[in-house]
This record gives structure tokens, sequence and C-alpha cells, in this order.
């Protein structure tokens, strides 16, 4: 299944029954939107700023109305460079959100990713909280071919950040990735765990390209919105990853955190294997969309 299969089919009937771009049409479009969680303020946004073409631009054909919503998404999506910066010898990932998400997968799937392009990757397993987190995390090391540093479970997460940092250094490694404990966005202690592991990248790598990616699950829909506001607040995003596009028609959550949160998609997952995660392509998405 491409990017976005299930996602097309909650908007099939809207275009296959389309004759005209009156108010009826529009109505019907944002609960559609609506629908496939774009969320009630941007679905609302995105058909204001269609009707307003279609009036400027006389539409009315279907293709040409189509044609203007696809470019409507795509302009709610453009918040920021969807590339990952690894920029910097080495640059250093934090992945971050709750469990059950598809974290620690999607940053075995991120390794592969980066080995694909040539990097030397090394994963940091810091989430020392979770049962078993260390080694479902050095299978997916495996799997990827990458080398990981690890301690043993409930050691001190910044302790073992710290040696995955020297180990970096001394080895010459491209990109640290490094896995943080599944944490409920309303826990104020360990979300000061991820302002402390920010202090020692500072201090030992200062100057290093950064990333601060959420690992979303698009099936929870608007609660995952919910979810990025508090994560942007506290750690200051970078960027998402969503995962699970395969098993849902709610995708349009991508454009909800695009445009209320003003944080790009990076990254999206689409499956169980390895190659499964890709980058986000947001002209792909708007097609699905509509």
């Amino acid at each position: 299944m491409g990017f976005f299969d299930k996602l097309k089919k909650i908007t099939t009937n809207l275009f296959s029954t389309f004759t005209e771009a009156d108010e009826a049409f529009f109505e019907e479009l944002e609960e559609t939107l609506i629908l496939a969680d774009l969320g009630v303020e941007t679905a609302a946004e995105a058909v204001e700023r269609l009707r307003e073409r279609v009036r400027k631009e006389k539409l009315q054909d279907q293709e040409s109305v189509r044609a203007s919503l696809r470019q409507v998404l795509v302009e709610l999506l453009d918040v920021g460079t969807t590339e990952l910066n690894v920029s910097t010898t080495p640059s250093v990932m934090l992945f971050i959100g709750v469990n059950g998400v598809g974290k620690t997968t999607s940053i075995g799937k991120v390794a592969h990713l980066l080995k694909l392009g040539g990097k030397r990757v090394l994963l940091c397993a810091a989430d020392t909280f979770r049962a078993a987190a260390a080694d479902q995390l050095e299978i997916w090391a495996q799997r990827a071919g990458c080398e990981i540093v690890r301690q043993h479970e409930g050691a001190d997460p910044g302790a073992v950040l710290f040696d995955a940092l020297q180990a970096a250094k001394a080895r010459g490694v491209d990109v640290v990735l490094c896995d943080t404990a599944g944490r409920l966005h309303n826990k104020a202690n360990l979300m000061a765990e991820l302002s402390k592991l920010s202090k020692i990248i500072d201090r030992e790598c200062p100057g290093a390209a950064r990333e601060t990616l959420l690992v979303l699950d698009a099936t929870t829909g608007q609660n995952g919105l919910i979810q990025a506001r508090t994560f942007k607040e506290t750690a200051g995003l970078t960027g998402i990853v969503l995962t699970k596009l395969d098993g849902t028609a709610k995708g349009g959550i991508a454009a909800a955190i695009a445009r209320e949160l003003g944080v790009p998609v990076k990254l999206a997952g689409i499956g169980e294997g390895i190659d499964d995660l890709k980058p986000f392509d947001a002209e792909e998405y708007a097609e699905a969309i509509i």
C-alpha cells in the first residue's frame, strides 16, 4: 500500500459527485476534511482559502477546483524544511513521545534511512525506564547495521547519552539517534529529563546540528495535536515523525499540526518494514487528501 492510500478513500465520493463549487460543495468539503482529522479550525481555513480562490479565479470545473485545493493544502503544510539536519559531525537527534507510538521502531528505520545515505550512525539507548527498551533498540541497531551505546535498565539517561556522545566523537560517527523514555505529556518530572539531555548535548557537542523529533501515532487523531502542543512548549520541537499512516484514514492531523503549531512533518511511517518510513511529501499528501 502506497502513501496515504486509506486516506484517499474518505474523499473519493466528494469529487465523484462534484457538479459545481457552490455553497453546498464547500460545506460538504469542510465536513469531509474534518472527518479526515484536519480539525475544525484547519478545515475551515482550508475551505475559506479555496472559496476565495474559486471566486477570484472563477473556477468551476472539477479539475481546476481539485488543483486549487491541492495547492491550499500544500501551503498549509509549508511551515519549515522537511529535511533532517545532519550538517555537522556528529549531528544529534532526540526522539520523544508517549509510549506505544512506535518511537523505538522509528529510530531503527531512521538509522536505516541515514545509512542508505552514507552516514555512520550510532544509536543511544537512553530509554532506561521501560523494560527491554534497550533490547528492542539493539535489535533495530542490528537490522540497520549500526552501533549502539546502552547501559543497564534503570541507569541515568544522561549518563547513557554522555557515553554515546563521547563514543561518537571518538569514532567519527555522523549522526547520534537518541531514544528517550516514553512519557505522558502531562508528567512534568519526565519532561524535565528532556531539558537535562539537551544541556548534555550543548556541553559535549557545542554547535552540533540538532533535531528534536516528536513521534506521533496518526490513529490518535486530534489527541496527537494536544500531545504535540505540550511537547513543543516543553522541548522545542524541530519536526514530527507521523507513524501508522497505513492503518488510518485520518492522516489529516499532519495539516493540523503544521498550521496550528508551525512544526513540519518530516517523516511518515506507512508500514512495519525497515523501509516503510519515508521523507514526508506534502504534494503526495495533498493529492491523497483530495
